[in-house]
């Protein structure tokens, strides 16, 4: 009967049933934020939208995690007689420690989730930062990689990226400057060039609004230089402006129209 009574006497100690209480109180909470968070990331109207809802509910959800995490440590050295309050006092030191340890980390992560509110880009993206151009391939909290045409990878720090061209909007502009020479007929010129257009405008990642010959752009020294725009889906304007030199070269042959390059006149003097 004694040995019962100390068993019934163990558990109900608050230090026997409070750190269970609280671990089960934690993790229901946990449980209710995590499904009221989630519940977030589908209300995206496409695709975009939803991979940067589901992004951010990643980062709340770690963030509640371990904050119910120290909640719960706290507590329980409260219900086994330890001294909170100068441990909190000790681990707000730690803390400022910490952060200025750590400023540098905590300002990428800052600057990752304003990547991800304000829409800079997400992966696949094509973006000039700086000097560098090339396709977003991995983005992180705390860095993003860029790949380039040729493979180089530029890896920048989240923090650092403030200024940024996205080149992969829904709509993009190539605007190509043709070499035409002098001799020829500009009326000539136009129409081979328009028939370059429509050739381009049958291509599925071409649009024909916004795709038009804009005439004369200047003067060369050995050229009259045409100019001719071109609308394109995101991402293809590199291909297309290969296309539309391709069509070039091949309606300036078939209309004989000259294309000028530079030449080498040289002149022998008399035997002396």
């Amino acid at each position: 009967m004694e040995t019962l009574n100390k068993i019934l006497d163990f558990l109900k100690n608050p230090k026997f049933y409070g750190p269970i209480v609280s671990i089960l109180i934690a993790y229901i909470i946990y449980t209710i934020v995590e499904k009221a968070i989630n519940k977030a990331s589908f209300k995206g109207k496409t695709e975009l939208e939803k991979k940067k809802r589901q992004t951010i509910v990643l980062l709340f959800n770690n963030a509640v995690k371990y904050l119910l995490v120290v909640i719960v440590f706290i507590n329980i050295l409260g219900i086994y007689g330890v001294n909170t309050s100068s441990l909190l006092a000790g681990l707000g030191v730690i803390g400022a420690v910490i952060g200025l340890a750590f400023q540098d980390a905590l300002k990428d992560i800052i600057g990752g989730v304003n990547i991800i509110l304000d829409n800079y880009f997400i992966v696949g993206d094509l973006v000039t930062l700086g000097d560098f151009t090339g396709t977003v391939r991995e983005f992180g909290l705390k860095s993003t990689k860029i790949q380039s045409a040729k493979g180089e990878v530029l890896i920048v720090a989240n923090r650092n990226i403030d200024k940024v061209i996205n080149l992969s909007q829904k709509r993009n502009s190539v605007l190509l400057t043709i070499p035409t020479a002098y001799e020829e007929d500009h009326k000539k010129v136009e129409k081979a060039l328009n028939k370059v257009l429509k050739e381009l405008i049958k291509e599925e990642n071409v649009f024909e609004e916004g795709t038009e010959y804009l005439g004369i752009d200047s003067f060369g020294s050995s050229s009259i230089n045409y100019l001719i725009k071109i609308r394109c889906i995101q991402g293809s304007q590199f291909a297309v402006r290969r296309l539309a030199l391709k069509y070039i070269k091949e309606v300036y042959e078939k209309e004989n129209i000259k294309i000028p390059y530079d030449q080498i006149e040289v002149h022998h003097g008399s035997d002396i």
